[in-house]
Parts: C-alpha cells; structure tokens; sequence
C-alpha cells in the first residue's frame, strides 16, 4: 500500500480542498467541504472540520487513519492573514499530530505555487476577498494585513456585489446616473424594484451573502459597455494591479521576469480583455513581467509546495500536476 507523504489543504470562504499525494505525486485520496475559514468558525472548529476532510481523504484511499497521517502536512486558508494567525493554527495541528512536519499560511501562497514552477513571484487572489502575497528568489516575503476595508483594500466579489445594488439602487431613486445595472439586477434577483431587494436583505429574508452572486452580473453588465458599470470594473484592475506593482517593487523584481499569478473565483471567471489590462499595467512597471491566471487549482500548488518540502523529484511534481487537476474533476 502506498504511504501518504503530503496532506496538502487548501480552503477558501466557501469551499475546501485536501489532497493526499505519495512521494511519486500520485493522488492517493481527496476531499472537499465548505469553508472552514478560522476567520468565519474560529480555530478549534476549522481545525475539526479539515481534520473530517483529511480522514475522508485517507478513508477514500484506503489508508488507516493512524497518526501521524503523513510525513509534510501543507496547509493554506482564507483567513490566516496574520503571521500570530498562522503560528497558532500551526501549533494546533502539531498539537493534534497531522504529520511529521507542517507549513500553515494564506491561500495566497497556494496560489501562487500553483502558478509558477517554484513559488517565486507574485499572486493576487480575488475571490470573497482581495488579497496579494510575493516572494522573491532570495527567499524575501511581501504581504498586505488583507483585512478589508480598515487595512486599505477595495474588491472581493462581495464588496463588488454591493457596488452593483448600491449603483442600481441610485439609479431607481435618482440620486444617481442612469445604468442597465439596474434591470439587471432586478431581473437576477427576479424583483420588481431593487426596493423591494434591499427590503428583503434588510428583514433578513436573504442572507447578505447573496450579494456576491451580483458579481457576474457586474462584469457582465460592463461588457456591453454601460459606464457605471465599467468604472467599478476599471477600479478593480487598477487595485489588482497595485497590488501586485507595490510588490513587486518591494521585493526588487521589476527588473527581472516576475510571474504574477491571478486567481480567485473573480479573477478567473473575468474577461480577457480585463486580464489583459492588469497585465499592460503591471508591465508599465516591470517590463517583462508574466501575467497569467493559474491553470492549476490552488490545492494543487499546496500540494506542490508539500513535495517541494519533502525533496520530491521534478518528475514527482510534473505528475501531481497532471494527477491533482484530475482527480479535482469529479467535483465540478
């Protein structure tokens, strides 16, 4: 029977992966949940909820549930966007003996393995929430607190969401421009006025959440050329695309060939011309700079960094890119 050598977990606000890989990058068990974010739960509950997706994992490839449960455990969350944050998870799961070794960090970081060949570079995700994390070859890190609006960020589907129903609710009032917004959202939510949405969302017969469904909407709207519409887009590339030039600038990587990688539930489902634009601009600074949404799901780049930190062979990772992103197939 093959051994587990890496537990590679990756979570998000609304969904979390956990792949469990061999030495030769093999896929031996999968898993996926809701979110478990230590932001939304609280440690000792996300801590639980991942541990039930991991023994699913181990339980899929018929492998005991013994502890440890493998040699390198890597895990990447939402909501770990303080370095006393990810310490404290990281003792948890040494507390509770997951593995030999382990990495905690944000779900950045697995982007950003994700789409490079060595977690070199620069990763912006754009999913709830906005975020951005680089690392230099020399090792150095640059991150941002990504604490919402009280650490300076603009973005994240939601708070898109909301830009959308707060322009479509001007409109119908009058107290703003004219924007197809407006019906759009409407017929989204299948109301009669945007009134009668906020109405809803007051008392509670809507979750707030919902809101980020708008986001789709938002883009689409923009696509067909209203201007409301297309100013909350254009601000969104310019704040990814700050993101990513301030770090770059910060770990000395303008003069070089920088990946900077996209990801995220907004970044991915966005236009080529939007992913075109953050590029010309990010270029403005580093020249040669390489802009690409990641082809791979961040589980995988968790995964990835798991064998880089067991000494696993290019080949080994060649395969669990192949391995991973199918085995992740079944859940679409």
């Amino acid at each position: 029977m093959s051994t587990p050598i890496v537990l590679a977990v990756d979570g998000g606000n609304s969904k979390t992966d956990v792949l469990v890989t061999d030495s030769e990058g093999q896929v031996l068990g999968s898993a996926r949940g809701p979110g478990a974010s230590p932001h939304s739960i609280g440690l000792a509950a996300s801590v639980a909820a991942i541990e039930r997706l991991v023994l699913a994992a181990l339980a899929e490839a018929g492998l005991p549930d013994d502890r440890p449960f493998g040699r390198h455990c890597a895990l990447y969350l939402a909501g770990l966007d303080l370095p006393e944050e990810e310490t404290a998870y990281r003792n948890a799961l040494v507390a509770r003996n997951w593995a030999d070794s382990v990495t905690v960090g944000n779900d950045a970081f697995a982007l950003l393995r994700a789409g490079t060949s060595d977690g070199v570079g620069v990763a912006v995700v754009c999913g709830a929430g906005i975020n951005c994390v680089g690392v230099g070859a020399d090792g150095r890190v640059h991150r941002f607190p990504a604490l919402g609006r009280i650490s300076g960020d603009w973005g994240g589907g939601l708070f898109l969401g909301e830009e959308a129903l707060w322009w479509a609710v001007r409109a119908e009032d009058g107290r703003g421009p004219g924007t197809a917004l407006l019906a759009a959202v409407k017929a989204h939510f299948d109301v009669s006025s945007v009134v009668e949405l906020v109405h809803r969302l007051h008392v509670g017969d809507l979750p707030h959440a919902v809101l980020h469904e708008l986001c789709p909407v938002l883009f689409a709207v923009a696509a067909l050329g209203d201007e409301v519409a297309q100013r909350v887009v254009d601000r969104l590339v310019d704040e990814v695309s700050v993101l990513a030039t301030v770090s770059l600038r910060r770990l000395g990587m303008t003069g070089g060939e920088p990946v900077v990688v996209l990801g995220g539930g907004v970044l991915t489902a966005a236009a080529d011309t939007v992913i075109a634009e953050i590029e010309r601009r990010c270029r403005k600074v580093a020249p040669r700079a390489a802009v690409r949404v990641a082809a791979l799901a961040p589980v995988v780049g968790a995964a990835l960094a798991g064998l880089d930190a067991v000494g696993a062979t290019p080949d080994a990772k060649r395969r669990l890119s192949v391995s991973g992103d199918q085995r992740l197939e079944q859940y679409k």
